[in-house]
């Protein structure tokens, strides 16, 4: 007798015995998983659920970890300079000190010079006047409430309270002003209105270059949005004070530990979250896992029965669960790489971008899960008892 696979090749009975011979167990044991998670297809889909939604927390969690904290420190850089340097004992600052800084912090660190001076209005009260340059501060200080900014020669940004100061009791976006420092004079017309609520609504801001020209007076202070997390940023200080050593450098504390507490806030919930999310998930697979044992004691008893050892029970329920983990896994990663994506468009209007590499820990954390939770109710496998319960006590 021959047996026939494909047409032109034939198998003796002894080949075909030899075969079967090296893949019993293993054609067997797929099977029965597959055969154990259909006929047991309400426990399973619940189990699988929860590894499923494990697996798409951890993967969420892991893909924001590094785009949050990048895309938290661009948030704050809206609030303004985390860096300011000014010269000491009233003096300039060196002419090269904003190359300085660039070379130190990069060409995409945003620094931005002032210059300060009291200068007279006609009736003769004092008003501070800033020369920086709008677009650089218009970058850095996204939270100024500005009307329109400058931009034609001779304009100039108002303070609220400077307006007064200047315009008493007309409307300072139609009329001209003249201001005047140490005897020269120079006429403005207002662009636009400033609103802080801190101490820039009583200046009046003009162009870096007019102001120079007018006064003379070189920037004396560099207002730095630095990239980078706090022990970075310190290193930025400290080289910014060995490269301008007759100049102040110092970090604006609010900003720095506002930022801090936020990233840290931020990195503990997400850990809270995933840890919480993860244990739930992880009871859920335990309770079902236990139902599938007393569910199928009988099954169990009868494997034991006809010679099954220990071991190969016990592998047999290990592989059922790490076949959820791995499912669940694989499922829960293209979900969490969805929902990492929904949240950075949503909460940072920008995308996130799915991190591959971060699978392999999925995987194993969600087969470590799905095995974990089986210690138990294998335990309780050990324990079946092949007489007692094929005698129906």
């Amino acid at each position: 007798m021959t047996t026939s696979t494909t047409p032109g090749t034939l198998l003796t009975p002894r080949q075909v015995a030899d075969r079967r011979a090296h893949s019993p167990h293993i054609s067997m044991f797929g099977r029965m998983l597959l055969r154990a998670a259909v006929l047991r297809r309400r426990r399973a889909a619940s189990a699988l659920l929860a590894m499923i939604v494990a697996a798409a927390v951890a993967t969420a969690m892991m893909n924001l970890y590094v785009d949050v904290q990048a895309k938290l420190r661009t948030e704050f850089r809206s609030y303004g300079a985390n860096v300011v340097i000014v010269a000491k004992d009233g003096q300039s600052l060196p002419a090269d000190a904003l190359a300085r800084v660039e070379s130190v912090l990069g060409a995409k660190t945003l620094a931005v010079p002032f210059s300060y001076a009291v200068a007279r209005t006609a009736n003769g009260q004092s008003v501070v006047v800033v020369g920086i340059d709008f677009a650089r501060a218009r970058q850095l200080n996204h939270w100024w409430k500005v009307s329109r900014w400058p931009s034609a020669p001779n304009e100039a940004l108002i303070g609220m309270r400077a307006a007064a100061v200047v315009s008493p009791g007309t409307s300072p976006n139609h009329q001209p002003f003249e201001l005047t420092f140490q005897g020269k004079g120079i006429q403005l017309a207002p662009a636009g209105m400033l609103q802080t609520g801190a101490g820039e609504d009583s200046r009046i801001y003009i162009d870096q270059a007019e102001f120079q020209t007018w006064t003379g007076i070189a920037p004396s202070t560099i207002e730095v949005a630095a990239n980078g997390t706090a022990a970075e940023v310190g290193t930025s200080i400290r080289e910014l004070a060995q490269l301008l050593p007759s100049s102040d450098v110092r970090p604006v504390r609010q900003i720095m530990e506002g930022e801090a507490n936020v990233l840290n806030k931020t990195r503990a919930t997400l850990y809270a979250s995933a840890t919480l999310v993860v244990l739930t998930s992880a009871l859920c697979v335990l309770a079902t896992l236990i139902g599938w044992v007393f569910d199928r004691r009988r099954d169990f008893a009868i494997m034991k029965a006809l010679g099954a050892s220990e071991r190969l029970v016990n592998g047999f329920f290990a592989a059922e669960a790490a076949a959820l983990g791995v499912v669940g896994a694989i499922f829960g990663f293209f979900i969490g790489i969805g929902v990492a994506v929904w949240i950075g468009r949503v909460n940072f209007h920008a995308p996130v971008v799915p991190r591959f590499s971060v699978f392999p820990y999925v995987l194993a954390g969600s087969v470590a899960v799905a095995l974990l939770s089986a210690i138990l109710p294998i335990e309780l496998l050990r324990r079946v008892q092949p007489a007692i319960i094929l005698r129906g006590e």
